[in-house]
């Protein structure tokens, strides 16, 4: 018979050592012990989601946890060692060699032949694996006796090679809102044994909402600062045994901006974002742009005010500025913080130094305004197509006159209805590459449209 490797008094192997316990960092103390104290990550770990039914039925594939730090992938493959019946052997991408990896496969191959059980291998930091590495399990993977389970912050599809990759499903995780943040800080200040419970402290949720903005996302760092808030407050006498906002900025020396994204501040400063780039004020944008960074705001909350204002207030003076906007969320998106905001402010910047025209969105509300308050004229017979002879006969198509037949492939064929034939909805504007377009219009329609 094999011999179950797995290591004891590890993060995957709870300890009954009340000194050993003592010693870990807050964050590892907390760890939760079952799914039922596992906060967040519903997308991948609902009930009924694919991962949570394939752990409850210990028939777990091959799979990847991609997220940010603190998003909890480690937290769930201690989760995962705890409650299957395979063996669990965790291994490190950067501390682990050839050589131990061949030993792991080696002793799972004979466990599958004597006992018919598979071993899972847990590979932190999966990304930093080389070639050699991977070719050592990616055969025993294809077999089935081993069960690979990474853990990286970096996306698998550049980092992890393709055969390997294409015999494991990727998750997905997203940084803990701050929800689920607020629940893992009280959980920890209410725990007697692993948590602060017995400080006798009093945290403000002022303080917490701090440490929350500062973790963005990350509930290591939120239980680290927390516990060492905790404990500055706890050795100094000269407090009140009360961890308020003001304390957690002094012990932590970051100053966290006032911003309540339910409140005045969140409009207040988002209005303000927009109008400077609008004013075309490069150093106002980019500062407002700072302050709701800090803030910990919704990336795509901001993302997407910079692609509405590409299309309402700088359009055909610049096409080109809703593709960087819209790049600039797709990227935002794909990175997130604090990545993230460096596209922002790239889009940003481009936007406030673009030329304006709010041309376009002019035209749309008077075009919106003539639909909602004149009558609903019909459709042009020119303009509909004669899909059935009788079409054809009731005059569907005729006089119709294609562009492209003629020089300059512009017919001058008017397309409002006749009632309506020389109303005017869009006036260009003489900026940026609209003046190209106004131009190309004067010479179109001779004389210049009137406006009925």
């Amino acid at each position: 018979m094999v011999k179950d490797s797995r290591p004891k008094a590890s993060l995957f192997e709870h300890s009954a050592d009340q000194d050993l316990l003592n010693v870990k960092p807050l964050a590892a103390r907390m760890r939760p012990q079952s799914f039922e104290e596992f906060s967040g990550q519903e997308k991948i770990l609902g009930p009924g989601t694919v991962l949570l039914r394939a752990i409850q039925a210990d028939a777990l594939p091959s799979f990847v946890l991609w997220g940010p730090s603190g998003s909890g992938k480690t937290t769930i493959a201690a989760l995962i060692a705890r409650t299957t019946k395979a063996v669990f052997s965790p291994v490190s991408a950067v501390t682990s060699g050839v050589a131990e990896l061949r030993s792991v496969v080696a002793d799972a191959r004979a466990l599958w032949i004597s006992e018919r059980r598979r071993t899972i291998l847990f590979v932190d930091e999966v990304h930093r694996f080389n070639k050699s590495q991977q070719d050592v399990i990616l055969p025993h993977v294809e077999e089935g006796w081993v069960i690979l389970i990474g853990a990286t912050t970096e996306n698998p599809s550049f980092e992890v090679n393709t055969p390997l990759l294409s015999r494991a499903r990727v998750f997905r995780l997203e940084p803990l809102n701050e929800i689920d943040l607020h629940k893992i800080l009280k959980r920890a200040l209410l725990d007697q044994v692993r948590g602060l419970g017995g400080m006798g402290l009093k945290v403000t949720e002022d303080a917490l909402g701090i440490i929350i903005k500062m973790a963005s996302g990350d509930a290591r760092s939120a239980l680290n600062t927390l516990e060492l808030v905790c404990h500055h407050s706890a050795n100094d006498e000269s407090m009140k045994r009360e961890v308020t906002r003001e304390l957690v900025e002094e012990v932590t020396q970051t100053r966290v901006p006032q911003y309540d994204k339910n409140a005045d501040q969140h409009f207040d400063t988002i209005s303000a974002f927009i109008k400077s780039m609008r004013a075309s004020d490069p150093d106002a944008s980019i500062y407002w742009l700072a302050r709701m960074i800090e803030a910990g705001e919704d990336l795509m909350f901001i993302a997407r005010r910079i692609v509405i204002l590409a299309a309402e207030d700088i359009g055909i003076a610049d096409p080109s500025a809703l593709g960087v906007a819209v790049a600039a969320q797709q990227a935002a998106h794909f990175i997130g913080y604090p990545e993230a905001a460096i596209p922002l402010a790239e889009a940003t910047i481009y936007m406030a130094t673009a030329p304006k025209s709010n041309a376009s969105y002019k035209a749309l509300l008077g075009a919106k305004y003539e639909v909602q308050n004149g009558l609903q004229h019909p459709v042009p017979l020119h303009l509909r197509n004669a899909v059935t002879k009788l079409m054809k006969d009731l005059g569907y198509g005729d006089d119709y006159t294609y562009p492209h037949d003629h020089e300059g492939h512009f017919s001058g064929q008017r397309n409002l209805p006749e009632e309506i034939a020389l109303k005017q909805f869009y006036f260009p504007s003489k900026e940026g590459y609209e003046k190209v377009v106004k131009q190309r219009l004067d010479n179109w329609w001779k004389p210049p449209n009137q406006e009925s």
